[in-house]
């Protein structure tokens, strides 16, 4: 459920890619050469190793994040991104958007910053149960509140962030993108978060060939 969609990328008035626009934008002081599209991916590779990262402002990248509203939460940390979010003031999330139950994993106690997955079936059914009881009364006093006049910006105070399902679009520069892909691929990352990225990543490299493999972490 937890997943990152493409819907919006700078687009030159030239018929250029993404990867030749950046070293097009790049050569700015070389204009003879930007037109070499030849060496695009080389040169690109060649910017991040040395850090020169204002080309990849010129290109900016327009995502839809579907996920739970905690990881929302943390999602919209990265300060360098706007953001546009599903409200709850305006909108019912039960009926729009839905529940949706989470994994059940252990805390990993050696790591705080990660969690395991477990193999007793036993818990995970009562995991599941427990998430289920807390969908259900929390969506049935939802619609009691609202029943009795409780606007939505104060009901959905009743709703379970770990649970609820939102929608948010989630806008930046490359340069953005390719340091969030960055940190938030990496094993210290919430599985969840992470998914989110790992998908987000796919769809860079689907851009920009020339960074794949660029981000491997695992």
């Amino acid at each position: 459920m937890h997943h990152a969609t493409l819907i919006a990328v700078t687009q030159p008035e030239q018929d250029l890619s993404v990867e030749e626009f950046i070293v097009y934008c790049a050569r700015v002081s070389n204009p003879a050469n930007q037109a070499n599209h030849a060496t695009a991916p080389r040169l690109m590779r060649y910017l991040i190793k040395q850090g020169h990262w204002s080309p990849f402002e010129m290109v900016s990248i327009t995502m839809e994040i579907v996920t739970t509203r905690d990881i929302a939460r943390q999602i919209l940390r990265h300060r360098s991104f706007s953001f546009q979010e599903f409200s709850q003031r305006y909108a019912d999330p039960t009926e729009a958007l839905g529940f949706y139950h989470r994994e059940a994993r252990l805390q990993d106690h050696a790591n705080r910053q990660n969690s395991i997955v477990t193999d007793d079936d036993a818990l995970g059914d009562r995991w599941i149960t427990m998430q289920t009881e807390a969908m259900t009364n929390a969506q049935a006093m939802y619609h009691e509140a609202l029943a009795m006049g409780i606007a939505k910006e104060q009901a959905r105070a009743i709703l379970p962030e770990g649970l609820t399902v939102s929608r948010l679009y989630m806008a930046g520069t490359l340069r953005s993108w390719l340091h969030y892909c960055n940190v938030r691929t990496k094993p210290d990352t919430q599985a969840e978060h992470r998914t989110i990225a790992e998908y987000a990543w796919q769809h860079i490299v689907m851009l920009c060939p020339a960074l794949e493999g660029l981000n491997d972490t695992k």
